[in-house]
């Protein structure tokens, strides 16, 4: 096994996707970053959730959020509904996994917020079903998600946003995911401060 060849090839597909991509996803990122200016500006904050590498991804975005990205302003609300794990576990163990998040934004969530849901395949149920919960609540949300879309691409309404990476590769689409979550932290600072 050559590995530097494997290597060379992870990069050259990385790279290859998120070119790829940029035309079909730059208007939808960029009507994401200003809708979540317009929950920030009217007192909503931003929920985000998702599994694995996905709920590694919903932390890192709350994180640039309610510190900084690159450039320095005030913190801006986000949670990420994937760090406490007293009640991750206590929904887990007396309801079930599937309503981990779904409980948590029907608690802490409000018409005036906005969810950021994660999933690379777009099935995860406990993500649909935080998705349902946003529904039930008023919120729109924001769907980070690849192969197609899946289930949550299905449940998603006209006012939502779908930023659907066109791969199939779990690694590639959270690769494109980081990407566009950089982006949207980009933009929205742009937004607020008046960056050129």
């Amino acid at each position: 096994m050559d590995l530097i060849s494997r290597i060379s090839e992870n990069f050259s597909e990385s790279a290859h996707l998120k070119l790829q991509s940029m035309d079909a996803l730059a208007a939808p990122i960029a009507a994401a970053a200003e809708r979540m200016v317009r929950c920030l500006n009217q007192d909503g904050k931003i929920l985000a959730c998702g599994n694995g590498g996905s709920a590694a991804d919903a932390q890192h975005f709350s994180g640039e959020l309610l510190n900084r990205f690159e450039m320095e302003r005030p913190g801006l609300a986000a949670i990420a509904l994937t760090t406490d794990t007293s009640t991750l576990t206590s929904i887990a163990n007396d309801y079930d996994f599937e309503q981990v998040f779904a409980r948590q934004v029907r608690a802490l969530g409000n018409a005036k917020d906005l969810l950021l849901a994660i999933s690379t395949s777009g099935n995860s149920r406990n993500v649909v079903a935080a998705i349902q919960a946003a529904h039930e609540g008023g919120m729109d949300v924001i769907a980070l998600t690849g192969r197609g879309g899946g289930k949550t691409g299905e449940i998603l309404r006209p006012s939502d946003i779908h930023i659907c990476v066109p791969a199939t590769s779990t690694a590639r689409i959270q690769e494109v995911h980081l990407l566009t979550l950089h982006c949207l932290c980009d933009a929205i600072d742009c937004l607020l401060l008046g960056v050129e």
